[in-house]
């Protein structure tokens, strides 16, 4: 049986560090494991030590290039996609996944959805190579998100909020 906490590790594609914190397992179904992040968990954000303000739960889809994480009001961002290489679990309680800069959001007060970060994505492209095949990949996984975000494809939609639930 899997644990019931699992360590989520964020590195950016040269093995910097990005993000690392504890998340409760609450779920697993066909799009993927969903994770919980009360308030007050203790993370690392950019290398230095931090606290969540606010709770929020993380889906790690099974095959794709992206995690999703799931907000409670007061922040702004209802959603916030990560572009990310596919997840790749080390053991039932550790998952590491490789940011790759391009960020898809949902505004909470408008529904406006948002293509972030794309300098940022550039600038690292060129500075740790990423291969075609990558860039190819997170370009496309970012143009799903934006449409998916827009048109209220699931989870993106209500599914969500029966998990968020449980750690608000």
């Amino acid at each position: 049986m899997p644990s019931d906490m699992v360590r989520v590790i964020y590195r950016k594609y040269d093995g910097s560090a990005h993000r690392d914190y504890p998340a409760r397992r609450l779920t697993e179904d066909d799009l993927g494991i969903w994770l919980g992040v009360p308030q007050g968990t203790e993370s690392v954000y950019h290398g230095r030590p931090s606290v969540e303000k606010i709770p929020f739960v993380l889906l790690v889809p099974h095959r794709a290039w992206w995690t999703a994480m799931f907000n409670p009001p007061p922040r702004t961002s209802e959603v916030y996609c990560d572009i990310t290489t596919p997840a790749h679990w080390e053991s039932d309680d550790t998952v590491h996944l490789i940011d790759l800069d391009l960020d898809v959001v949902r505004r909470r007060a408008t529904g406006l959805v948002e293509l972030l970060d794309e300098d940022e994505f550039a600038e690292h492209r060129a500075r740790f190579g990423y291969p075609d095949d990558v860039v190819v990949e997170a370009e496309a996984a970012a143009q799903r998100l934006f449409g998916a975000l827009a048109d209220g494809t699931e989870p993106f939609a209500t599914s969500y909020r029966k998990w968020l639930a449980l750690v608000v």
